[in-house]
């Protein structure tokens, strides 16, 4: 099974800003938890920079904490 590679990694003009909420909404699932590692591609150094952005942008209210659906 060939790996994942990270996109941080191999283009170098992306940058992991936690204003940027497009590029921040790939790394969190459905529910509004953030995705591991293992299933986003990231490599150990970026991946801890996302979570810090993820955190950031929710603590200033740009991202959700948890995804509120109404169930039926």
């Amino acid at each position: 099974m060939k790996r994942k590679m990270c996109r941080f990694c191999s283009d170098k003009n992306l940058k992991i800003d936690f204003k940027d909420v497009e590029l921040l909404r790939h790394f969190i699932s459905e529910r509004g938890k953030i995705v591991p590692r293992r299933i986003s591609g990231n490599c150990a150094k970026h991946q801890r920079w996302v979570c810090e952005a993820v955190k950031m942008a929710r603590h200033i209210a740009l991202l959700p904490y948890v995804s509120i659906e109404l169930q039926e």
